[in-house]
């Protein structure tokens, strides 16, 4: 068992996600961000407050809003409304295509991973987030 903190091998995790996320969609030009948006958009039509809201948790803290993101979908064609925003037909197609080499890659990441240790994983990291987001005792 490593001596390293939790904070060290979420850090690290992140990074190596990140990257492998971007190599991922870089045949296409793309960027993580430009794939959430797509994914969401896929999943869920919605207003880019919806996106903004929806993939918050995402942001770095130099990003306000992930209109950069909606705005080169758009000007690719596979992004369309002013308000409410949905995938087009193209930006369906782009998705699946997408989506099949993304999934390879989660399914690298939890190689060797049961489900049930996958969810207690995501269970540990949840409690530990939500006993950091609630005031500290005394306040």
């Amino acid at each position: 068992m490593s001596d390293l903190p939790i904070g060290y091998w979420l850090k690290h995790l992140d990074r190596l996600i990140e990257n492998d996320f971007d190599r991922t969609v870089a045949s296409e030009g793309l960027g993580r961000r430009h794939w959430q948006v797509l994914h969401s958009l896929h999943q869920e039509p919605g207003t880019l407050a919806d996106l903004d809201r929806r993939l918050a948790a995402f942001l770095d803290e130099s990003e306000v809003s992930v209109a950069p993101a909606v705005e080169e979908l758009r000007r690719r064609g596979w992004v369309q409304g002013l308000v409410a925003l949905e995938t087009t037909p193209a930006g369906r197609r782009a998705h699946d295509d997408l989506f099949a080499r993304v999934q390879a890659t989660r399914e690298r990441l939890t190689h060797g991973i049961g489900d049930r240790e996958y969810r207690d994983a995501v269970d540990v990291l949840e409690r530990m987030s939500a006993n950091l987001e609630a005031p500290p005792e005394g306040d």
